[in-house]
């Protein structure tokens, strides 16, 4: 009998039915006003995987790493951690909203940050420690500070949960300008001159009435206005903005800027400089 039983544990641990899988890791809760957060951690194709999880109260809101003309992006500080070479945050596509007259970009609900994580030695544990800043709004907005903290052992951590797998899917697809069924944009033209100049982008989507645009430049320094829609030919969708926010001294021409497109059908990033008309 204890042959017989030794033999089916065997052949349930061969068929990897012995167990159930390791789930993936998660810390404690930091809760300041209004939010909580968490850090997750998970292992995918060999690769370590993680998230920052925002839980917002309803009606509050909390902003993307371009808050457009009001609000606060989030700041990350990894350097307290452990065998970390380094962090690669992740963004799921955001929506704008209307703060009173100003228009900001950033998650209405629950959201999840992934980020990659590079050990420096891939064959070490990890010990992840987050400082966050960032900001969370009902009808005024207040700065937030959670610190939290994880280890991922060795071996590395479990599967990601649905979560985690739904916030890597809602990170835009790196496309390049023209490329790809919808959504993609096709065309990012410089026209006009002096102060009449403006950023027009025709863009293939899926709903032209609720498909939107955000235009970043490449650095902090640049605060470029959220784009207006307005209907093109063929289904397409058309967005401009003026040229406003540029820092002095650049040269929005020769300035390969980032567009993320949102529509129904997904999300694409493209980084392309500003054609002539």
């Amino acid at each position: 009998m204890l042959v017989r039983r030794a033999l089916l544990l065997a052949a349930l641990a061969t068929a990897g039915l012995a167990a159930p899988a390791r789930a993936e890791l998660a810390s404690t809760w930091s809760a300041p006003s209004g939010t909580a957060v968490r850090l997750v951690a998970a292992s995918e194709g060999g690769a370590l995987i993680g998230g920052v999880q925002i839980r917002l109260t309803p009606g509050w809101k909390t902003y993307w790493r371009y808050p457009g003309d009001a609000g606060v992006p989030p700041r990350f500080d990894w350097s307290g951690s452990s065998n970390v070479g380094a962090v690669e945050v992740l963004w799921p596509a955001p929506v704008r909203f209307d703060e009173g007259g100003s228009l900001s970009i950033g998650y209405k609900s629950d959201v999840t940050l992934p980020f990659k994580i590079t050990p420096r030695e891939a064959d070490k544990p990890v010990e992840l420690r987050l400082a966050l800043d960032f900001a969370v709004c009902e009808k005024i907005c207040q700065p937030a500070t959670a610190n939290v903290t994880l280890d991922v052992p060795a071996g590395g951590a479990g599967a990601p949960s649905p979560t985690l797998t739904a916030a890597l899917a809602a990170v835009p697809h790196t496309a390049a300008l023209g490329a790809g069924a919808a959504p993609a944009i096709e065309s990012a033209t410089l026209e006009g001159s002096g102060e009449q100049r403006r950023i027009r982008i025709l863009a293939r989507v899926g709903d032209a009435g609720t498909a939107d645009l955000f235009v970043e430049g490449p650095d902090d320094n640049w605060a470029l206005p959220l784009p207006e829609r307005s209907a093109g030919p063929d289904g397409r969708a058309v967005f401009t903005l003026p040229v406003d926010g540029v820092p002095s001294g650049s040269d929005i021409a020769a300035t390969p800027l980032r567009f993320t497109l949102t529509d129904r059908a997904g999300a694409v990033e493209v980084t392309a400089p500003l054609s002539a008309p």
